[in-house]
């Protein structure tokens, strides 16, 4: 149970830093960030959970987020 705690916090440190370092950027690179995340995730859901799956999806979703208002 300790170490699900822990895994807990060490996400939420996670979100935090991830979130803390988009400040900056331009909205073609965070929609660049944000495709690849969500691209990723559906990804690894369409493939149960496959490397592949999850990269491939991570890189489509990164093109699609980048040309996003072109």
């Amino acid at each position: 149970m300790k170490a699900l705690q822990t895994l807990k916090i060490a996400g939420m440190v996670a979100l935090i830093a991830s979130t803390a370092a988009c400040s900056n950027m331009s909205p073609r690179e965070r929609n660049t960030a944000a495709g690849a995340a969500i691209g990723g995730v559906a990804g690894s859901v369409l493939t149960g959970g496959s490397a592949a799956g999850t990269v491939g999806g991570a890189a489509v979703g990164g093109v699609v987020g980048n040309q996003i208002k072109k």
